[in-house]
């Protein structure tokens, strides 16, 4: 009777498994793991927290219509936003609802180019462009 359970979990979680190791994905995060080193020789490795403390903190730094990732993205990356200053309509950010988020390096820092200055009212650093990668690959 277990073994039929994990057997059915275990494909209940392949297509999320699937989408969170996508190449294009792990060559994004490599690139930024070589930076993140760069700038810091104690880098020890990317964090999904850290990269949910990114998505969900408010700063002070950027537009006020954008105080955090979620004035868009909602607090369930899983769903569709919406442009806080624009109202377009935004797909999930979340890779599991939207496997091709996060697999074209041109694509993922033209976002984070305006997005971190929109939120934070700076560039995000490589390490944290790589935690929120990180995070939204597990989401």
């Amino acid at each position: 009777m277990i073994r039929p359970l994990l057997i059915a979990a275990a494909l209940v979680a392949l297509p999320a498994i699937a989408a969170a190791g996508d190449a294009r994905r792990d060559t994004i995060l490599a690139e930024y793991a070589a930076l993140a080193r760069k700038a810091d020789a104690a880098f020890a490795g990317f964090s999904a927290e850290r990269g949910e403390a990114l998505f969900r903190t408010p700063w002070a730094g950027g537009d006020a219509r954008t105080p955090a990732c979620t004035a868009c993205h909602t607090g369930d990356p899983t769903k569709p936003g919406r442009n806080a200053k624009t109202g377009r309509p935004i797909d999930p950010v979340a890779v599991s609802a939207n496997p091709q988020r996060f697999t074209d390096m041109a694509e993922v820092e033209k976002q984070f180019g305006r997005d971190c200055k929109s939120v934070l009212g700076r560039p995000c650093t490589p390490r944290e462009k790589g935690d929120y990668v990180t995070f939204m690959a597990g989401r």
